[in-house]
C-alpha cells in the first residue's frame, strides 16, 4: 500500500490556498517526498505527512519554487527529534545548492547523504525493495521525472514449502522475498505479481521517453502548468506542459490516473484546463492541495493463512 499526498500544487510563486510543488509518498511508516517549494512543511502538517518519518528527498530541479521549503523543512524534522540519515538526491549542482541550503539550516542531528543522478538519469534502492528512477525531463535547465516503483513478490506455496521441509517459522520472510535458513524465495514463490508505479514529471514538456516511462503507471502527477492550449508555445519557451498535453500523454501512456499540477499562478480556476485534460483523457483529475490517494496492490489476499 502506498498512500500518495499533494503537499504543493502551484509553480513560480505560492498563493493562499496553494504551495508550491511537493509530492509526499509513504509506504511500511516512510515517507519519501518529491521536491520541496516554499510552504512544503506547513502544509506536511496540515495535510498529515510526518516528516520525522522521511528518508528520501528528490529534487527534480534548482529553481526556488521547487526547493525553497528545504532549510525550513530541515529545521523542522530536527526539532521533531529526528536522528537518522536522510538521503536527498537530484540532477547534477546537488552539492552546490546543498552547501547553500545547510548554511541556512544550521547544524542538523541528522546526516545527510546525497546521491546525483549523473546526466540526469539513474536509479536509487529504496527501503522495502522499492526504487526510484531518475530520466531527464524537458526544460530549461537540468531536471529529473521520477518513476516510483514497488514491486511485489510471487505468491507463496504453502505446498513447495512443506515438500522442501521448510520451517513455518521462516516462510514469511520467504515471502518477502529473503533467504531464510539455507533456503531461498525462488523455491517457493510463483511468478512476481503486478506491484505499484507512480511517475511525478514536473517542470517537463511531454517527450517520447516520458510516455515510455509512464506506460500502465497507476498514478501520474504531470505538469499542467498552463490551462489554455494557445499558450503552447509558452510553455515550449519555458519547458512546461499545458493541460491539454498531459491528458495527451496519458492517454497515449494508458496511465490509470492522472493529477494535473505545478499550476501557474495565473491560474486561479482549474476547470477550463480540466476540462481541455479530460477531453483526451477523461479520467483527469485536477490537483489541488491535500488531494490525497491509497494505492493498493490488485489482490491484496494474504498468501500465508
Amino acid at each position: 500500500m502506498v498512500q500518495a499526498i499533494l503537499l504543493g500544487s502551484g509553480a513560480t510563486r505560492p498563493l493562499p490556498d496553494r504551495a508550491l510543488a511537493a509530492l509526499w509518498l509513504q509506504t511500511a511508516g516512510r515517507g519519501l517526498l518529491f521536491d520541496c517549494g516554499e510552504g512544503t512543511q506547513v502544509s506536511a502538517q496540515r495535510y498529515g505527512a510526518s516528516l520525522y518519518k522521511l528518508d528520501t528527498l528528490l529534487l527534480t530541479h534548482y529553481h526556488g519554487d521547487h526547493l525553497f521549503g528545504l532549510p525550513g523543512l530541515l529545521q523542522s524534522m530536527a526539532a521533531l527529534g529526528r536522528t537518522d540519515p536522510v538521503t536527498v538526491a537530484g540532477p547534477p549542482g546537488l552539492d552546490t545548492v546543498l552547501d547553500a541550503v545547510l548554511t541556512l539550516a544550521g547544524p542538523l542531528p541528522f546526516a545527510i547523504r546525497r546521491h546525483t543522478f549523473a546526466e540526469g538519469r539513474g536509479t536509487l534502492a529504496l527501503c522495502g525493495g522499492a526504487s526510484i528512477t531518475a530520466f531527464p525531463a524537458l526544460h530549461r535547465v537540468p531536471c529529473c521525472s521520477y518513476l516510483y516503483t514497488l514491486p511485489r513478490a510471487g505468491r507463496f506455496d504453502p505446498g513447495k514449502a512443506r515438500a522442501l521441509g521448510i520451517p513455518v517459522a521462516l516462510w514469511r520472510t520467504l515471502q518477502a522475498g529473503c533467504p531464510a535458513g539455507g533456503f531461498t524465495p525462488d523455491q517457493v514463490l510463483g511468478p512476481a505479481r503486478r506491484g505499484l508505479r507512480i511517475l511525478y514529471a514536473t517542470d517537463t514538456g511531454p517527450t517520447e521517453e516520458l510516455c515510455r516511462q509512464a506506460r500502465g503507471v497507476d498514478l501520474l502527477c504531470m505538469d499542467a502548468t498552463y490551462a489554455d492550449d494557445a499558450d503552447a508555445p509558452k510553455a515550449r519557451l519555458y519547458g512546461h506542459a499545458t493541460c491539454a498535453e498531459a491528458g495527451t500523454l496519458a492517454a497515449q501512456a494508458g496511465v490509470r490516473r492522472l493529477w494535473l499540477t505545478h499550476y501557474s499562478a495565473a491560474v486561479t480556476d482549474p476547470e477550463p484546463g480540466l476540462a481541455a485534460a479530460r477531453a483526451r483523457f477523461p479520467g483527469a483529475e485536477a490537483g489541488f492541495d491535500g488531494k490525497t490517494l491509497t494505492l493498493t496492490f490488485e489482490d491484496p489476499g494474504k498468501d500465508i493463512p
